[in-house]
């Protein structure tokens, strides 16, 4: 397979290491925001020879990339996050043209800790005295917030919560209501990630944790998707991989 990494930062940057470690193709490295990477612009040229393109660049220009890997018949790996009000568009230009699986988040250790989440929701529904809180920790640069992640977990929450239907995500100078569940984000330091989503009663509290030590398990995971989405046609979640390796 052959591959362009779009979005040369430091993600890409582990992304390149591993799969020189895997001994896969890399065709080519695009970023318009350094020099080092090997093109500026995402084009029919920089994407000549290429397969598949692993993404974790800005939100921005976001559509205008998703026609040019369309255009030229490029399965993506999307990684990246908060452009989650366009799904839908992207879908209809997707359909069944490109094969494009997308997360807020490639670790398989995340994903796990996605099905024990959904698992846990559902059997806190039979307790009503326990509510949701969840919050999220990552590193100063971290540009968007809250966390794809943290959006991922939001959706579990409110799909597997029969007395939940709202999150949110701003902070809060009132009661919480309760339909509502709260999600905080922090920043600052030199955090990968922490995910956090606690079920508190009056007596005590179930707490769920994850924390990445370094983003080498997120390129793992999205050369593992990389694998997966050969030959595929349509818009794919990390979901539908996860169903088929587990």
């Amino acid at each position: 397979m052959n591959i362009a990494i779009v979005g040369y930062g430091k993600m890409g940057k582990i992304i390149e290491k591993s799969l020189i470690e895997k001994k896969m193709d890399l065709i080519s490295t695009i970023d318009n925001f350094t020099d080092e990477s090997m093109f500026k612009e995402l084009n029919s040229d920089s994407l000549k020879r290429c397969d598949t393109a692993i993404e974790f660049a800005n939100a921005e220009g976001i559509m205008e990339r998703v026609n040019i890997y369309v255009e030229n018949k490029i399965n993506v790996v999307m990684g990246t996050t908060g452009w989650y009000d366009k799904i839908e568009e992207i879908k209809k230009i997707v359909d069944d043209r490109i094969g494009f699986i997308w997360s807020g988040n490639y670790s398989l250790g995340v994903n796990i800790f996605f099905r024990i989440v959904r698992q846990s929701a559902k059997i806190f529904n039979k307790f009503i005295e326990y509510e949701p809180i969840m919050y999220e920790l990552h590193h100063k640069q971290k540009k968007d917030s809250p966390s794809g992640t943290s959006k991922m977990i939001s959706k579990i929450l409110n799909e597997e919560l029969a007395s939940k239907s709202k999150v949110v995500e701003e902070k809060l100078d009132r009661k919480i209501e309760d339909n509502e569940i709260h999600s905080a984000s922090i920043r600052g330091g030199y955090i990968p990630g922490i995910h956090t989503v606690l079920f508190d009663s009056p007596d005590d509290t179930v707490e769920l944790k994850h924390s990445a030590r370094s983003r080498e398990g997120m390129a793992r995971g999205a050369l593992m998707a990389v694998q997966w989405i050969k030959g595929k046609k349509g818009f794919f979640t990390i979901d539908d991989f996860m169903n088929d390796v587990i």
